[in-house]
Order: structure tokens, then C-alpha cells, then sequence
């Protein structure tokens, strides 16, 4: 895997990990009981995107990291997928 190969799969993997991650943490105005005028209660209440791009960053680390040892480590593939999944009738 090149480092262009390797950037692309660290960035899809971080997207789609930050979207996962933004809910935890999270603190609503109705939480804090603080619901500002003109606002629904459900917005958040204050900064947390922050401490959500540090978890994702840390989470994308290690799911890169694995991905990495698997495929360089390993020497698996997405060829061998089939292998892994159990026949049905």
C-alpha cells in the first residue's frame, strides 16, 4: 500500500468514525436545564467537537493500525473474506 493508498484509507475511516463518535459526550441545553431563547432544547450545550475529533482520531489510529497489521502483518485480503463467512443453505 503506497502512502496515498494509506491516507485515503485513514480519511475514509476517520469520516465515518467522527459520525459515530459525535453523539458521546454530547450535553443538551435540556441536559443542563439552560435552554437558550430561540433554540430547540435538543442543541448542544457548548463545545465538545474538540474532545469528539480527539476520540475519533485515537479510535481511526487504532482501526488503521489493524487494518495495517492484517493486511502487511498478516498478508490477509479482501479476497479472503469468502473464506471467513460461513456457507448457508
Amino acid at each position: 500500500m503506497t502512502w496515498v493508498s494509506f491516507l485515503a484509507v485513514f480519511f475514509i475511516i476517520w469520516w465515518t468514525v467522527l459520525f459515530a463518535m459525535l453523539p458521546f459526550g454530547l450535553r443538551t441545553q435540556d441536559d443542563e436545564k439552560d435552554v437558550t431563547l430561540g433554540t430547540v432544547s435538543s442543541a448542544p450545550r457548548g463545545a465538545h467537537m474538540l474532545k469528539a475529533v480527539i476520540r475519533t482520531t485515537i479510535v481511526s489510529v487504532l482501526i488503521v493500525a489493524v487494518f495495517y497489521g492484517l493486511t502487511k502483518g498478516l498478508g490477509y485480503s479482501f479476497d479472503d473474506i469468502p473464506r471467513f463467512v460461513p456457507k448457508g443453505n
